[in-house]
């Protein structure tokens, strides 16, 4: 009684052994978690390629919507800029960042690079800054004058520095991003991102005077909150 109950068993086992029906459902198994990891390293890698490019084109749109500011004719002297263009080309650069936060993550500052009156120093005449990071320039803040600070001999990477000419003026716009990943930092660790981007002014523009004040809001570096 006890034999073929035992020989049945002993069939199953050698059935069991030699069937390969399984084989590809364990390998699927054993490779799943190792393809799910390259799928989702992949997908962070190139979320922060794009929002690097983000990052880089708002600072290039912004300088040169910055470098066309100054349609108001003054007399015969030139176009001015107001606090009113300053207003319009933040606003471009608000909507170009809504899709990835960039005034609630990062940090929007534009300088006019001027020289003084004999054009022999460097200058930043002005600076206006937007977003709720609080960083500052790399370059110097409003107000940094070669003749005082001789470091400061224009704005950009060491060794290629941007220098404004004489009677004219260059459009430095620096923009920093603190990047949050989208799996936290299982792959890539959060990090400052920085672009920065120049335009040397279309117009025959006024340089040497602060922006004309207009009763529009002032986007000044030093407010803690500055309007998004």
């Amino acid at each position: 009684m006890i034999i073929k109950p035992l020989k049945r068993f002993r069939k199953t086992l050698g059935q069991l052994r030699s069937s390969k029906s399984g084989l590809a459902l364990i390998e699927f198994a054993y490779s799943l978690p190792i393809f799910m990891g390259l799928g989702l390293y992949g997908t962070e890698i190139a979320f922060l390629a794009v929002t690097q490019m983000n990052v880089s084109q708002s600072a290039l749109t912004l300088a040169d919507n910055a470098s066309r500011m100054g349609q108001t004719v003054t007399g015969s002297n030139g176009r001015v800029v107001f606090e009113t263009d300053i207003g319009s080309v933040f606003a471009g650069v608000r909507l170009q960042g809504e899709r990835f936060n960039l005034l609630q993550n990062g940090r929007v500052i534009l300088s006019s690079l001027e020289t003084n009156t004999n054009g022999r120093f460097q200058r930043i005449r002005w600076q206006r800054c937007i977003g709720l990071l609080q960083v500052q320039s790399d370059y110097g803040v409003q107000g940094t004058f070669e003749r005082n600070t001789p470091s400061f001999i224009g704005m950009g990477p060491a060794g290629n520095e941007i220098r404004a000419e004489r009677g004219s003026a260059v459009m430095y716009v620096e923009i920093f991003y603190d990047y949050n990943g989208l799996f936290g930092d299982t792959f890539v660790s959060g990090r400052r991102l920085k672009q920065e981007a120049a335009f040397s002014i279309r117009d025959d523009r006024v340089t040497n005077q602060a922006i004309t004040r207009d009763g529009s809001f002032v986007y000044s570096c030093g407010n803690r909150f500055t309007d998004v």
